[in-house]
């Protein structure tokens, strides 16, 4: 007899089982993990927003879909095309430390680098930057066309009058509702129903996040960071051993940032600068870029092995250099040289996997929502917005709707680290959207982007690869099955798990190898691989002369993974 299928409310299947085709359309395209979401992004879209328009008006609708990801007490990044000046532009939107937390502090309560507070304490909760890196994406990237308030208003009504709960964010929701449901967390049955998490197709309110979303409105930035909100926050922080102030949420502001970039085989890759890890993406590919990854062959054994020595060789630079720019010096330029990556990529032996790759010598003085839009004039914003792990710490601030943040788990505690924690620092931060467009013309290829921990850059490169070496349409792109190097929020080191999809002779012969292997792994599991949104601008993985679909820049091809209840859409 066949075993039932899971419709999200905590069972262990989750089979893909259907065929989807991308989404192709001519005026727009948005993709997010939340159809409700994505209908409201294109509904923006409709009424003249541009891209960076409907973005914020996906990330509110998301923090109410999925607040067990993302939301208001998070942070954000955005990577922003002009098509007018063909520029990329990003901005950094996550928060800093308190200005009272130090290392000595955190020494004299017991806390080390063997012995950091734990994940979920009040101490990690670093100020929430998705406030203001909202109302900056649409002061600096919108169109102008349509108010904060017409923007935000979608989501006010999803919450305030409910919307019927999706199957994988049911799941993840119950995962974490422990958070919520533990008696010191006054408030965390604001976003519970009688004191549980909500079932698919359960009918969920939060009139809390409603209003908290009309203060930001009206009042922009000091609706969230001064007056109730703010005090609510502080208030929650302290009241669980936290050192977080109304002048540390005051103070906050998003930073304006030049993008990274690589050329890869004749497009441009761009990513956030640190303290954003996309930078370790951008190693993979100039690492893997002397291999013909094409002649070895799609998830082989060589093509798997060359890429998971590539991302441990390059986590093993960024989990040391990747930091907040503002407070140290990154040798960014050095770490994205090709002789760089020539003298790395010497290490890799194809026989056998590497016992400890080593980070470089250089001198110098988990869940989050992801989502992508391309505009009907070709601007595009790449946009991610994160709690990190499920609902943060999950304190929740009296009726505002929303939990709180737990990045600065990210923070090193030893002394000597470039990303060791300090007062008013920025940690080493996950999240990260991606770009390509054309090195030789500048034009826009795609805005995506794979939300999922460390997991990220590693997916980054995969989609990516499945594309431009391999042929293959956003849809079939995200729908291939992915490795992760590592457990996924602790870090790119350790295991190398396989998805169910990858051939068990492959597996096999990585074990050979010396690679210590995981996997299969299989339904609810593979949030591990994070969960995609793709939208192109032509379809520039056709080869020249390919005759299987014709390659017009004015169409928008789209895709959504299928780890996620999420939709592509276009008109």
């Amino acid at each position: 007899m066949a075993a039932p299928m899971d419709t999200g409310g905590g069972g262990r299947e989750f089979n893909f089982i259907s065929r989807r085709s991308p989404v192709i359309s001519l005026h727009g395209s948005v993709a997010s993990s939340q159809p409700l979401a994505s209908q409201i992004g294109l509904d923006i879209l409709k009424r003249g927003g541009n891209a960076a328009d409907a973005a914020v008006a996906m990330a509110a609708a998301l923090n109410v879909t999925e607040p067990c990801s993302t939301g208001l007490g998070g942070d954000c990044f955005c990577l922003f095309y002009h098509a007018a000046s063909k520029t990329v532009k990003g901005l950094n939107g996550s928060g800093r430390a308190p200005a009272r937390l130090s290392l000595d502090l955190l020494h004299s309560q017991g806390h080390s680098a063997e012995c950091p507070p734990p994940p979920f304490h009040a101490h990690n909760v670093t100020v929430p930057g998705a406030a203001a890196g909202w109302v900056d994406t649409i002061e600096h990237f919108g169109s102008k066309k349509v108010s904060m308030q017409e923007i935000l208003q979608p989501a006010i009504q999803l919450a305030e009058e409910g919307f019927p709960v999706a199957p994988v964010a049911a799941y993840h929701w119950a995962k974490g509702a422990a958070l919520l449901q533990y008696q010191d967390n006054l408030h965390g049955g604001d976003l519970l129903i009688q004191g549980k998490a909500p079932r698919a197709g359960e009918v969920m309110r939060n009139p809390h996040l409603a209003q908290t979303f009309r203060e930001l409105a009206s009042k922009g930035k000091s609706g969230f960071y001064r007056g109730r909100v703010a005090q609510a926050i502080a208030d929650v922080v302290l009241e669980h051993g936290g050192l977080l102030s109304l002048d540390d949420l005051d103070s906050h502001t998003s930073t304006l940032v030049d993008p990274i970039s690589v050329d890869y085989r004749g497009v441009r890759v761009w990513e956030i600068p640190p303290n954003g890890q996309g930078i370790t993406a951008l190693m993979i590919l100039n690492i893997i870029e002397g291999f013909s990854m094409k002649d070895l062959g799609h998830n082989t054994t060589d093509y798997l092995h060359v890429l998971i020595e590539a991302i441990r060789l390059s986590f093993a630079d960024s989990l040391w250099h990747c930091a907040d720019m503002s407070k140290v010096k990154v040798p960014v330029e050095q770490l994205l040289s090709k002789e760089y990556a020539a003298q790395r990529r010497q290490l890799i032996n194809m026989d056998s996997a590497m016992k400890e790759p080593p980070k470089g010598n250089m001198s110098c003085g988990n869940d989050t929502v992801y989502f992508s839009v391309v505009d009907g004039e070709g601007n595009a914003c790449s946009f991610i917005n994160s709690n990190y792990m499920g609902f943060g710490t999950g304190l929740v601030p009296k009726a505002c709707g929303f939990t709180l943040q737990n990045r600065g788990a990210n923070f090193s505690l030893q002394p000597d680290h470039p990303n060791v924690i300090a007062p008013g620092k920025r940690p080493y931060h996950t999240i990260i959207p991606a770009m390509v467009t054309d090195s030789r013309t500048d034009e826009l290829l795609m805005s995506f982007g794979i939300m999922g921990g460390f997991m990220q850059p590693q997916a980054h490169v995969q989609v990516l690869l499945n594309m431009l070496e391999f042929g293959m349409d956003p849809q079939r792109a995200l729908d291939q099955p992915r490795l992760c190097v590592g457990p996924g929020h602790a870090g790119a080191v350790g295991s190398v798990s396989l998805e169910e999809g990858i051939h068990p002779n492959v597996r096999d012969q990585l074990k050979a190898k010396g690679h210590d292997v995981v996997g299969p792994i299989t339904g609810h599991g593979r949030a591990l691989f994070g969960r995609g949104q793709v939208i192109t601008k032509g379809a520039f993985w056709l080869a020249e002369g390919d005759e299987r679909a014709a390659n017009d820049k004015r169409v928008f091809w789209a895709g959504s993974d299928p780890r996620a209840d999420g939709l592509a859409i276009g008109f």
